[in-house]
């Protein structure tokens, strides 16, 4: 399309719907400004988003990212028993409430706020899902793997960013959203008390030890007595 057909906002409107449609994932601003010839799509945007509001289907931006989707009151018409994912086990509901309340987040930090150790499957299965992915790595001793959420992830829930987690408060009630330091606290006094109390255990059998190597009295003592007093009979 000319550059002068951009100057139009119709046209521009026309162009950024265009876009939308033939592309095979959601889409920044930034790249569908540049699929334009680094055009301003923001006002274009707001149009379209006004335009498909009352259609079957809807303009909606997932963390940044622009897509078209069934509208929500029509989506039950569309859904298919045999499309949809399998049920997640509760240890992997749990595993991504942190990560989305808490990203980024390492598998330590995960383990810490659910008080179990998380198996390496849990975290495959959420990354298979396409709902969370490796955020690089925490700059701490080790350089543990940090996690996070996926556009994808807000995308399913029907979120426009994690500010709209919904629960929160409910979930903080729960102790499953305790803060990550707070977990890590609680974790340390608990190692700090174990410690203590295998010291305490130690002391007592180093103790017990040291009473069994005592010198016993002698058995000979009243032999010699007794013969002392058959001299002085004597």
């Amino acid at each position: 399309m000319p550059d002068s057909d951009m100057d139009k906002p119709d046209e521009l409107v026309r162009a950024v719907e265009a876009c939308l449609f033939a592309a095979e994932e959601p889409l920044t601003r930034e790249q569908i400004s540049a699929h334009l010839g680094d055009a301003e799509v923001k006002e274009a945007l707001a149009v379209l988003q006004e335009q498909y509001a009352k259609r079957g289907v809807v303009l909606v931006e997932r963390g940044k990212r622009w897509a078209f989707q069934t509208a929500p009151d029509l989506a039950h018409i569309l859904r298919r028993e045999k499309d949809q994912l399998r049920r997640l086990s509760r240890a992997a509901t749990e595993v991504l409430a942190i990560i989305a309340y808490h990203e980024p987040v390492s598998r330590a930090e995960i383990e810490a706020i659910r008080g179990v150790q998380t198996s390496g499957g849990t975290l495959d299965v959420l990354m298979e899902a396409g709902w969370v992915r490796v955020a690089g790595r925490r700059e701490v001793p080790g350089r543990p793997v940090i996690y996070a959420t996926t556009p994808e992830f807000l995308s399913h829930f029907g979120l426009e960013s994690r500010k709209d987690l919904p629960g929160l408060a409910e979930l903080k009630a729960s102790g499953l959203l305790d803060p990550v330091d707070d977990a890590y606290e609680d974790l340390m006094e608990q190692k700090q008390a174990e410690a203590a109390q295998k010291a305490a255990e130690q002391e007592e059998e180093a103790g017990e030890e040291a009473s069994r190597d005592e010198p016993e009295p002698m058995a000979d003592e009243p032999e010699t007595e007794m013969l002392e007093k058959r001299d002085e009979s004597a």
